[in-house]
Order: structure tokens, then sequence, then C-alpha cells
């Protein structure tokens, strides 16, 4: 059986960096659905803080009732008439898939374990938990002030891509380069907002969020253990035939501002809008040859320094409806999530744009929340699901290997439950999300005084 000459795919070097750079800037909303692609995008939380958005499906922008409003939608603030604190604690469970192996092109061979027709999926299963959501609201006549801390990433995820074989122009066999890759980010946003009350219906609201975002990416590429008496077999990665590492680092800042708008046009119905602007973070991404290379290990073989990449800006416009005495409340909510700006930030030598694309997100949200006002203390159940279209960054170019790698992604439907019970001075919520790539748990307080 012929293979190639090398073992190793020649990928242009533009898009050694541009893989990296994109799926770092591709921070996605939890719960993307299954799709293949490796390095996997990483999950990003535009949905609004607090169990009790969360089990109303995140339709939460017309709402904007507690002190969750500071991030949620500002003009909201007005609504609460004591000072309160609001503490959340989210646990997320990750199952993010990626291209293992398989076939990029062509049939399989048979031969040691190029045996699969198609791609091979495997999962990273990574877990994340602690405080999400943190908030002050101090509210006067007709103006309230809220300082919150919000975490709007917590991920993780490793992947490894061992044995992709495809058709070489030459003729045979080639396998794509062999790779491992561990990434962690996280980005904390710290924001003061307020909001004025223009008249008995109508109130605007405003933000300030200083962004903090890191990010840490390793990864290297091997050839396989022995050339070529191992070109079928499964790779060792050991150290000796590591061809080159790479290497991402985010370590910013940014300021980013956050708009609201609360109506209430009729007595039982509300009109709420919300834009919220994104981060822009400096980024620091190097290529070194290894062990393996034709040039001395260490060698830096590309650089990118003194760039950026924007996230996207959110638009959000809802609904609610409130039966008379408060039993029901129906929310609504449209986001416009704008994730080609990530495409757009990027320097024109990292990314081809005609080879690449990110699709823009409409995320529509639905939710239903009960309270038995019977009961001492008032107890409330939950329930809401939202739409989540697909996102992922994918390759539309003519490389089969990156075609394996990024593809596009489907369309994720969440479903989510929650409760509630509430006392004189204190509420106490938990609400649960589920959707094929994430599970996300939430408990959170409010206390007024």
């Amino acid at each position: 059986m012929k293979f190639a000459k090398r073992d190793l795919v020649n990928v242009p070097a533009a898009w050694c960096f541009a893989v990296t750079a994109v799926t770092v800037a591709m921070c996605l909303v939890p719960g993307t659905s299954v799709a293949q692609e490796a390095p996997p995008g990483f999950e990003f939380s535009f949905s609004n803080p607090g169990a009790r958005s969360m089990g109303l499906g995140g339709a939460f922008v017309a709402l904007a009732d507690d002190a969750t409003a500071a991030f949620a939608n500002p003009a909201g603030l007005v609504q609460l008439l004591r000072p309160e604190v609001s503490l959340e604690l989210r646990r997320r469970n990750f199952s993010t898939p990626y291209t293992e192996g398989g076939r990029a092109s062509g049939s399989p061979t048979g031969w040691g374990i190029d045996t699969v027709d198609g791609l091979r999926t495997s999962f990273s299963n990574e877990t994340t938990s602690g405080l999400s959501f943190l908030s002050f609201v101090y509210p006067g006549t007709k103006w309230s002030l809220a300082l919150y801390r919000h975490q709007l990433a917590d991920f993780s995820v490793n992947t490894e891509i061992n044995g992709l074989f495809g058709d070489a122009q030459e003729g045979g066999t080639r396998r794509y380069e062999d790779q491992w890759s561990e990434t962690e980010l996280d980005i904390v946003g710290t924001g003061l907002s307020g909001a004025y009350q223009v008249s008995d219906s109508l109130s605007l609201g405003f933000g300030l969020s200083y962004f903090a975002g890191r990010v840490e990416n390793q990864g290297a590429t091997y050839l396989v253990d022995s050339f070529p008496d191992t070109f079928w077999e499964p790779n060792s990665f050991l150290h000796a035939r590591q061809y080159l590492t790479n290497t991402f680092v985010v370590d910013d800042t940014d300021l980013g501002i956050n708009l609201g708008v609360l109506w209430k046009f009729a007595e039982s119905w509300r009109l709420g809008g919300v834009f919220r602007q994104g981060p822009r973070f400096d980024y620091e991404l190097y290529n070194l040859a290894g062990p393996a290379h034709e040039l001395p290990e260490g060698t830096i073989l590309g650089a990118v320094i003194d760039r950026s990449i924007a996230f996207p800006d959110v638009w959000g416009l809802g609904m609610a409806y409130r039966s008379p005495g408060g039993t029901l409340t129906v929310g609504f909510e449209w986001d416009r999530v704008e994730y080609s700006v990530i495409l757009e930030t990027l320097d024109s030598e990292l990314v081809d744009a005609s080879a690449a694309s990110i699709d823009d997100g409409n995320e529509l949200r639905l939710g239903l929340e009960y309270v038995f006002l019977a009961s001492t203390p008032l107890i409330a159940v939950r329930g809401g699901l939202w739409h989540d279209p697909d996102h992922r960054f994918r390759y539309e170019g003519d490389d089969p290997f990156a075609r394996a790698l990024y593809q596009p992604g489907e369309d994720a439907l969440h479903i989510s439950i929650g409760a509630g019970i509430a006392f004189k001075r204190l509420q106490i919520d938990i609400g649960a999300d589920f959707s094929d790539a994430v599970d996300q748990f939430a408990l959170s307080a409010i206390f007024s005084f």
C-alpha cells in the first residue's frame, strides 16, 4: 500500500495561526450542538445570570425585576424598592466534540487504524463550577445603582488527534499531523449599572463593564513514532517525535457598555431591550520547532503579537406578560449575537475570509413561571426552552483535512426547569439547563434589606 513520502500533511502556515486564533475567539454559547472540530470552539455565555432566569430559558430582558438586572437589563433596576444583594453559584458540565481521526477523504485502506469510512468523533468531558454572579443594588426614588461581578466564561477542554487519513495529491495516503491541545478560558466582567425612571411606564439603563480575560492554550503536533513502520499505527506522542509546539495567550482587560430600556406599554405587558458590547483582547501566538523539526528545538517558526480579537456584541429584545395578580408570567426574548465580528477583526494574514465563515446567531427564548400565591412562603415553578442556531467556525476551502476539522454544527435546543421560594426578605432559586453539549445547574439567593 502506498503512502505519502512525509508523514505530515502540508497545511498552510497561515491556517496554523488562524485555527488557534479563531478557536480562542470563538467562545460559544453554552449548548452548542454536537459538531466535529479540533481543537473545539469554546463555550461562552451570553445568557442572563441567575437561577430564576435560567429556569425561564433566559427570557428575562423584559422582566429584569431583581438584582440580576444589573447585567440582564439595567433599566429594570428601578423596579426594586429595597437594597438587594444577589449571589449565584453555577456548575457547568461540558461534553465538547472534536474530530479524533478517521478519513478526511478517500476510502480506508484497512491497514492498522485506517479502518473507518468517515470521521471518528471524540468528546472532551470537563466540569467547572464556582461563583458566577454577585451584585448589590441600591434604589433611589426614581433611580437605582448597582455593582456586579459576572463570570462570562469558565471553560476548559482537552483534545487529541490520532490517525486522521486522506488521499494524497501525488497518490497514496497522507496522515494529518497527530496533535494534542489543552485550553483554559476565563472571562470575568465587573460592572457598574444605573437606571432612571423617565415616567411611570418607561425606564432607561446604562452600564459600564470592566472585562478581564485570560486564555491559555498549549498544543503540539507529532510525527509518527517511526516513519514509515508505524505510519498506520496509533501515535504514542513521544517527546522526541514532537514536530512543533504552539502557544496562544490572552491576558488582557477591556471596557464595554451595557444599555437597556424597559417599557410597560399596557397593564400586563412589558417590552424590554438591551445592547451589550463585547470585549476586545490582545493576544500573543507562537509556533516553535520541536525536537523532530528540521530546525533546532525552540526555533520560532512564526509569531503573532500586538493583535487583538473582538468578542461578539449582543442585541436583545423581549416581551413579557404577567397575569393580573401575578400568578402567571410568560416571557419571550430574541437575542442577536454578532459572531461575524470575530473574523472581521482577525488580520487578513491569518485568515482568508473566502475560506472561513462564522454566522451571526439569532437566539429565541421562551419561559413560563407560575407562582402559588396562596402558599406561605411563596413558591414558584418555572420552565423554558431556547433555540441556539449553529454558529461554529467552519472552513469552506478546498483542503479536505481542514474541512474535516472545522465543520458546521447543528442547531441546538435547550430545555430548562427551575423553582423558587420567597420569604419576606430572602428568595432562593434553583435552575437547570440541558442540551446535547452542555448541562448547567444554578443556585442563587437574593436578600433585600
